[in-house]
């Protein structure tokens, strides 16, 4: 090691062979790092004369507070998949010495705008979100990217801005779905989505489709609707249930959905599942409080959201470069419960 360099947290990284977001963490003495393991990476940055970078020192002593504020937009309030994600993101930035101030974009694209530039004037280090599913112009993103804040997508990710994105895996969580769907001997499975131009509704779709196609099962698209809560899951689907090729297999785009599609076929006379089979995307709360529980794919918001909190803060301190996008991507599971066979 260079004796005359001033020495770096890569150094102690390099030196200790561990990651530079672990030095960070226990020199900030975060919990989520072992005592023991701080102990020991503490005591070498001390025999070594570390002496932490400036971005760094003025985060941490500054006066003016907004410096560590995470800015924080969600679609709604309601969806437990975002409620959990917004929990993962407060643990991770409470281990780290940040705050997070939260806004409700409520699906719209003008909210979304005016928030992006309440949270610029208001020096927040740097912006996590979901965008709005009428989001089509991105120019209120590259502008906040342009001025060299640190932006990170999640769930519902911006294709049009080369930014940093933390998703689930929706096309193997689908294609897991609804391979379980036909092993359990469903040959008829509507597809209930969200808007195609969204990424997640594709990849989600893209699963269902070539499960199908794996187990020699045509594509019908007279089976798929464009239908993302309960409330429209509970008028479009007494249709489905008429007529002489009822679908035997349902799969949605997420739980509210799939209760919605559950509670519309209990009410028409059908069996779940001995008649019809379910499931859903989420495993939320409500998954295990409607009879039968629903079978669903667990989304693990609350991974997902310290995965983007680390991702910024990382981004925020210099750990990791603000020019390049940084993409993780969180595993789902099939949790089987009772609207399968």
């Amino acid at each position: 090691m260079n004796e005359k360099a001033p020495l770096t947290m890569k150094d102690i990284a390099r030196e200790l062979g561990i990651s530079v977001s672990t030095v960070s963490r226990a020199l900030q003495d975060s919990p989520r790092i072992s005592a023991e393991r701080r102990a020991m990476i503490q005591q070498f940055a001390r025999e070594h004369n570390f002496t932490p970078n400036m971005l760094a020192e003025s985060l941490r002593h500054s006066k003016v507070q907004p410096l560590k504020v995470i800015g924080v937009i969600i679609p709604e309030f309601t969806h437990f998949y975002f409620s959990s994600v917004l929990a993962g993101i407060e643990e991770e930035a409470s281990s780290r010495g940040y705050r997070i101030m939260v806004a409700l974009s409520g699906e719209s694209y003008e909210r979304e705008v005016r928030i992006c530039q309440s949270f610029y004037e208001n020096k927040v280090c740097g912006i996590i979100v979901s965008q709005a599913k009428d989001t089509h112009r991105y120019g209120h993103f590259e502008r906040l990217m342009d001025a060299g804040l640190p932006l990170v997508f999640y769930d519902r990710i911006c294709t049009g801005v080369n930014a940093s994105r933390v998703v689930v895996d929706d096309y193997m969580g689908a294609f897991n779905a609804v391979t379980h769907l036909i092993e359990t001997g469903c040959n008829r499975i509507a597809f209930y989505g969200s808007a195609p131009t969204l990424e997640i509704s594709k990849n989600r779709f893209n699963g269902y489709k070539d499960a199908l196609l794996k187990h020699g099962l045509p594509y019908d698209e007279n089976l798929t609707r464009i239908c993302d809560n309960r409330a429209d899951a509970e008028a479009v689907t007494p249709e489905l249930l008429q007529g002489d090729h009822i679908p035997n297999g349902f799969f949605a785009v997420n739980d509210d959905t799939a209760i919605g599609i559950l509670y519309t076929a209990k009410r028409m006379g059908f069996r779940v599942p001995d008649d019809i089979s379910i499931c859903g995307f989420t495993n939320g709360q409500r998954a295990v409080a409607c009879d039968p529980m629903l079978t669903t794919v667990e989304q693990r918001g609350v991974k997902v959201g310290e995965e983007a909190a680390d991702i910024l803060i990382d981004q925020v301190e210099g750990i990791l470069p603000r020019d390049k996008a940084e993409r993780r991507v969180v595993r789902t599971r099939l949790v089987i419960r009772g609207t399968t066979r």
